[in-house]
């Protein structure tokens, strides 16, 4: 049975709006992949861990990985160091630029009552994840609106450039109507699967 890895993004959970959508989705219309979205803190080492053991676990069963912001900047990693199919919504494609504003101040989940606190430590750590230069274009397809009032969606569509890209005008970092791509992107992951 292949495996859909959803990776929520910078502290939201498994509870999110779009992580909930796709789990209905694929039990309703796609009860043949299993769904996995593990709760990830903003630790890099920690949620890259966490991400690896879901990896380690498919063993040789097709795997595929949609990722939302912080999410996209994983599913990009483990995209490109395991060669994996991948959905980028609305991606970090800098996050550590980004991260020195959410230094050493209490930082509350978006859904559960927990609080983080980010270091310099933690910033060097997320630097070592980064992945400037995409080698595996086939295997992404990205999906940014302009209105994302969160990141610059430009900076996605550069980063991505050469890989199968879907930019709509207006919409916001939530990606509005992101459930009617669903049966798409999921017959572009299968179709791209290498495992």
């Amino acid at each position: 049975m292949a495996t859909l890895l959803y990776i929520h993004g910078f502290l939201s959970s498994p509870e999110s709006f779009k992580a909930q959508k796709l789990k209905q989705w694929l039990q309703q219309n796609r009860p043949d992949i299993s769904y996995v979205c593990p709760f990830l803190r903003p630790y890099p080492l920690e949620a890259a861990h966490t991400l690896e053991q879901v990896v380690e676990e498919s063993g040789d069963q097709a795997l595929y990985l949609v990722g939302s912001s912080f999410g996209g900047f994983w599913a990009t990693w483990f995209g490109e160091k395991y060669n994996l199919p991948a959905i980028v919504i609305n991606p970090a494609t800098e996050p550590h630029m980004l991260e020195p504003d959410y230094l050493n101040i209490p930082l509350n989940n978006y859904h559960l009552d927990e609080t983080y606190e980010l270091t310099e430590q933690h910033l060097q750590q997320l630097i070592s994840f980064d992945t400037p230069k995409i080698k595996h274009k086939e295997n992404y397809w990205l999906f940014v609106q302009t209105g994302d009032e969160t990141l610059d969606y430009r900076l996605a569509v550069k980063k991505y450039a050469g890989c199968k890209q879907t930019v709509e005008e207006g919409g916001d970092h939530a990606f509005q109507g992101v459930e009617r791509w669903l049966p798409k992107m999921v017959g572009f992951l299968e179709n791209r699967s290498c495992r």
